[in-house]
């Protein structure tokens, strides 16, 4: 029973592929630019004046250009032409705090696409900062929400590029530039424009199509934008009512229309249609657009030196390609580990020698999971917690591990940790039923894997008894048995110990239980574990002090030299 860690081999192919991240990065990038110049070159030559118009305020947005946004958006201008008697000449400086309120009223247009909602360890790359997640109905949105600076061509952003798909003609918009004025008409017209996200590991989130709406327990899966196809509405013809500029994109309506009497307020500019992204246009990104990148990235998370971001890292290259064995494998092994060392401040026992922590650590988790369970049940957000539950590791990491046995069987190490995981959940067939299939797939010349996934499925089995009290289930005696056949393959003292254990165990929930066979198997169990390197009476008092263990032991006066030697020892 011991923790598989990453092998030589494979971690260097990892860190090589970390090593080409950026190349592989920037030749994503240049080849996006170039063959995004080529296009907007093309589309420039035979645009008309308000799609240019909705390209440079798009462009404008992405690079957190205020002034630029606010020189050409309809919302902005309008309150400054509307408090000048006869229009104005020219747009205000670039120091005009004008375009900082325009701009703030934008942000907090976006902001709802903005507000993380990460539990557990749901959490998604980037993991600190802005995660642009649409999470509504897509026109709900303003169409600017799609190309913020989050996701332009500026840190954090990577960039998107856009292409002019054409436009139409809408009939006129119309607005009154103050209450008593007349109303005048302007050329309206709908641009189409297609927006690319160069960058799968930082681009806008949405939820997987068909996906359950109205449900609080389905997880609803998400995924990661690379296509889109926004449409504007831009305005033309507007100097002659006093703007400085010709064109404008009507974005976010302007809030300072008149009240009529019925209480509806006026519509500026009155528009048939709004600014908004095409629901039927998305596009995600998928496993072969960019399969090195991911293999990249997860060299990249393996690095990280918090679970948080490995954890984001490795669950963003998921959403792309679930069945990222890579990033499965690395996902369940960092979780597995971290709800071994949530055992620690459990048992607060201090084990140097590593295979004997693993053995300890499980072991707490086998113990713990036949009867309180509330770590292993009691996620984050149902707790009402600050930070993430052993619950939640559990639940992350079992997902990726059936995902992982599913895509790689051959892998042995995740199909043992997998059933290990299912028992804990208290899942007893299936945790079985794994274990059963591992001891038939593993080879009788491979002893010792052999002797791990029997003593693996001799606890499956216990701990299904353990739980439902069912003393005449036939899984109890097949589980000693397993045992007994995982002590003739066991070599090293700590699993023959085990094994010995184990039996011993395994006899606690038998019908008209003998206490004498009992007392002989600890016996052979301790005598096994003197030869342990690392252990300590405060160990040997953990394995014996496990609940319905030392019931019998405390009740039954033979187990007392057994108890007086152990405590004999430890003074």
């Amino acid at each position: 029973m011991r923790l598989q860690i990453l092998q030589h081999g494979w971690f260097r192919s990892l860190l090589l592929a970390g090593a080409f991240l950026t190349v592989t990065e920037m030749t994503l990038v240049e080849a996006s630019a170039t063959s995004a110049s080529a296009v907007a070159k093309t589309s420039r030559q035979a645009a008309t004046a308000a799609e240019a118009t909705a390209q440079r305020y798009t462009e404008a947005m992405g690079a957190g250009n205020k002034v630029g946004v606010g020189q050409l958006d309809f919302a902005c201008q309008y309150p400054i032409v509307a408090a000048a008697p006869h229009g104005i000449m020219a747009y205000p400086t670039d120091s005009d705090p004008v375009y900082d309120t325009c701009w703030q009223r934008l942000r907090e247009a976006h902001a709802p696409t903005l507000a993380r909602t990460d539990v557990g360890m749901e959490i998604l790359w980037p993991s600190n900062g802005e995660l642009v997640f649409f999470s509504e109905d897509l026109p709900r949105y303003p169409a600017s929400a799609f190309v913020t600076k989050s996701l332009g061509l500026t840190p954090p952003g990577t960039g998107f590029h856009t292409h002019i798909i054409g436009s139409t003609p809408l009939p006129s918009a119309s607005f009154r530039l103050r209450p008593n004025d007349p109303i005048v008409a302007v050329q309206t017209s709908l641009v189409k424009l297609s927006i690319s996200y160069q960058d799968p590991l930082t681009a806008p989130v949405t939820y997987a199509p068909g996906s359950v709406k109205w449900t609080t327990t389905i997880k609803r899966t998400r995924r990661a934008l690379k296509e889109i196809t926004v449409q504007w509405v831009v305005l033309s013809g507007l100097k002659k009512h006093g703007f400085a500029g010709d064109t404008a994109v009507v974005n976010l309506p302007v809030t300072s229309g008149a009240i009529f009497g019925s209480g509806i307020q006026e519509q500026i500019p009155f528009v048939t249609e709004t600014s908004h992204a095409l629901p039927d246009s998305l596009v995600w990104w998928g496993p072969t657009d960019a399969p090195g990148l991911l293999t990249a990235g997860v060299a990249r998370a393996a690095g990280l030196p918090e679970l948080r971001d490995r954890v984001a890292m490795l669950n963003r290259i998921l959403i792309i390609d679930p069945q990222q064995a890579e990033a499965l494998r690395v996902l369940s092994q960092q979780l597995y580990a971290m709800v071994l060392r949530e055992a620690i401040p459990f048992h607060k026992l201090t084990v140097k020698d590593p295979a004997l922590a693993l053995l300890v650590n499980e072991h707490f988790w086998n113990i713990y999971s036949q009867s309180v369970r509330v770590d292993l049940s009691l996620g984050m957000e149902m707790g009402g917690f600050d930070k993430p539950t052993t619950a939640d590791y559990l639940y992350r990491m079992l997902s990726a591990m059936q995902a992982l046995a599913a895509v790689r069987p051959e892998q042995l190490d995740n199909r043992i940790r997998l059933g290990v995981a299912l028992r804990w959940n208290n899942d007893q067939e299936p945790s079985i039923a794994t274990h059963q299939s591992l001891v038939k797939a593993i080879l009788p010349e491979r002893k010792a894997d052999r002797a791990e996934a029997l003593l693996q499925l001799a606890w499956s089995r216990i701990n299904k008894v353990a739980w439902n009290r069912i003393l005449d289930d036939s899984d109890i005696r097949a589980a000693y048995q397993d045992a007994d056949a995982a002590l003739t393959l066991a070599n090293l003292p700590l699993d023959k110990f085990m094994a010995e254990y184990t039996k011993a165990y395994s006899l606690l929930f038998t019908p008209n239980r003998d206490n004498l066979a009992l007392l002989e198997r600890l016996a052979e169990a301790k005598r096994w574990f003197a030869e342990i390197p690392g252990q300590t009476p405060d160990i040997w008092d953990f394995f014996i002090g496990a609940e319905s263990l030392k019931a019998v032991l405390d009740a039954d006066p033979i187990f007392q030299p057994l108890l007086a030697q152990a405590n004999e020892k430890k003074g």
